[in-house]
């Protein structure tokens, strides 16, 4: 398991989806955190989901080989009613977190709802409180033309602030099956039973 920066790191946030995917990066030095970038990858003009898959994936590697990050922190797939639609977006979290697995970086993962929560206090806000609280925190005056921009941020300064009240311990991130079942051993069921 690989070990963030402790006095310096910098963390990429993704919300994941189909249509847009959203992404922010943020510095943290010490208890300082500030904005690098943020932006979407509009997914809508492609009609195949293969290719909305691979342009995920191909994004996600350049982002981390441009800015370098020390962690990729992604946004869970929410429970609703559609199934398709969940799955679609589980594989759109799926290619992002193996960009990520394929530079060496760990990976956290948060729901919506806590996310929502770290931000503004409330696990219901909306997607503009969220947008309006970021404002604040990192001093950035335009507002962003897509929404899923700073929801990617806002995954990001989660794991920020997940890091910061744990201390820079959080819950275990696991990078692949084996490392997973190691410390796992009582959960696994062998199939030979």
């Amino acid at each position: 398991m690989q070990k963030e920066k402790a006095t310096e790191r910098v963390i990429l946030g993704i919300d994941p989806g189909t249509a847009v995917m959203g992404y922010g990066l943020v510095k943290e030095v010490k208890r300082q955190s500030e904005l690098i970038s943020m932006g979407i990858v509009k997914l809508e003009h492609l009609d195949d989901h293969p290719l909305k898959l691979k342009r995920i994936f191909e994004k996600t590697v350049a982002l981390i080989d441009e800015y370098q990050p020390d962690c990729l922190a992604i946004e869970a797939p929410f429970y609703g009613k559609n199934i398709q639609v969940m799955l679609k977006l589980g594989r759109a979290q799926g290619v992002a977190m193996a960009a990520a697995l394929s530079r060496g970086l760990p990976i956290f993962e948060y729901s919506p709802r806590k996310i929502k929560q770290s931000i503004t206090g409330n696990g219901n806000a909306t997607k503009e409180q969220v947008a309006a609280m970021l404002q604040t925190l990192l001093k950035f005056k335009e507002t962003p033309q897509f929404l899923d921009a700073t929801d990617g941020l806002a995954v990001a300064m989660c794991h920020s602030f997940q890091q910061l009240s744990t201390g820079g311990t959080s819950k275990k991130n696991y990078s692949g099956w084996e490392s997973f079942i190691k410390d796992n051993q009582k959960r696994v069921v062998s199939a030979d039973k």
